[in-house]
C-alpha cells in the first residue's frame, strides 16, 4: 500500500496520547480518519481539527472492551464511512503495581483493551480487505513487549502477545495483499512517564509522539513488519536479551529500570489510594 491518500482508516484510541497524534498524521496524508475513544469531548475535539484543516473525520465514542459490541460498531463504521482500508490498534491501558498488587478487574481490563480487542477488531475487518486484496493492519506495542518490564507485567504481557500475534497473522497473509506491521515505542513524550513525572531510565531516550505517527504512517507505505524505535542499540539489547535472559535482567537493573518502574507503581497506587504490599 505505497499511496494511502483517499484510504480510509480506523484508528482506536484516537482521544488521547500518541493517537492524536496518529491521527493528524493520517489527515495529512489525504485519509479519512474514524477515530475511536471513549472520550466523546477528546474525539469531537481532534476531528474539528482535522475538518479546520481540510481532513476528513468521523467520530465514534465507544469502548472497545465490550468485546461482544464490537460487531455493532464495525456495522456503524461501515455504515458511516464505508469499506476500511486501514486500521490501527492504538488504544491501551498501562497500569504499574507489583504483581500481587493487581486485582483480577486489572488483569482482565489490560488484557481486554490491549490485546483481545485488536485481535477481534481485526477478525472482524479483515474479511473484508482480503475480499478486496488490499488493506494494512498496524498494531501499536511497545518495548515492554519486547523486554518486559518490571512492575509493568500485565502491560508487558500484553504487548508481547501483540507482537506475537502480529507475526503469526502477517505470515498467514502473505499472499493476499493484506499486510501488517507492529510497532514497538519506547519511552514518549505523550506516555505514562510524563504523566507520572519521573524520569526515564538510565540510557532510555525519550521519542517525541510526532515520531510515532510518522513511523505509523512509513511503515502502512511501505509495509514494513517490526519497527523498534529506540534504535541500533536497543534493538541488539533486546536480541541479546532472547539468547540470554541473564544478560538482559542485568541490564536492566543497571541502568534503574526497577527502580523507576517501582516508583510509577507506588505513584499509581498512591494516587488510587491502595496499599503497596
Amino acid at each position: 500500500m505505497k499511496t494511502i491518500a483517499g484510504k480510509t482508516a480506523v484508528l482506536t484510541g484516537a482521544s488521547g496520547g500518541i493517537g492524536v497524534f496518529i491521527a493528524r498524521a493520517l489527515a495529512k496524508e489525504q485519509v479519512t480518519v474514524v477515530t475511536i475513544s471513549r472520550s466523546q469531548e477528546g474525539l469531537e475535539q481532534i476531528c474539528t481539527e482535522i475538518e479546520t484543516e481540510g481532513g476528513k473525520a468521523i467520530s465514534i465514542p465507544f469502548d472497545i472492551r465490550q468485546l461482544e459490541e464490537l460487531p455493532s460498531l464495525v456495522q456503524k463504521i461501515e455504515q458511516l464511512a464505508g469499506p476500511i482500508d486501514i486500521l490501527i490498534n492504538n488504544a491501551a491501558i498501562e497500569k504499574f503495581r507489583p504483581f500481587q498488587n493487581y486485582a483480577l478487574e486489572d488483569i482482565q481490563s489490560i488484557l481486554t483493551l490491549n490485546l483481545h480487542a485488536p485481535m477481534e477488531l481485526t477478525r472482524l475487518l479483515l474479511p473484508s480487505m482480503i475480499e478486496r486484496k488490499s488493506g494494512h493492519i498496524v498494531n501499536i506495542s511497545s518495548g515492554a513487549g519486547k523486554k518486559a518490564a518490571p512492575f509493568n507485567s500485565i502491560y508487558s504481557a500484553s504487548k508481547a502477545g501483540l507482537i506475537m500475534w502480529s507475526e503469526a497473522i502477517r505470515q498467514e497473509l502473505a499472499n493476499t495483499n493484506v499486510g501488517v506491521s507492529v510497532i514497538c515505542p519506547g519511552c514518549t513524550n505523550a506516555g505514562m512517564f510524563l504523566a507520572l513525572d519521573i524520569s526515564v531510565p538510565k540510557g532510555a531516550s525519550i521519542a517525541e509522539p510526532t515520531q510515532v505517527a510518522d513511523v505509523v504512517i512509513q511503515a502502512i507505505k511501505q509495509n514494513q513488519k517490526e519497527v523498534i524505535l529506540d534504535g541500533l542499540a536497543i534493538k541488539v539489547f533486546y536480541a541479546l536479551s532472547q539468547l540470554s535472559p541473564e544478560f538482559g535482567d542485568s541490564m536492566i537493573q543497571k541502568a534503574g529500570v526497577i527502580e523507576t518502574n517501582f516508583n510509577c507503581a507506588q505513584k499509581q497506587m498512591q494516587a488510587e489510594n491502595i496499599v503497596c504490599n
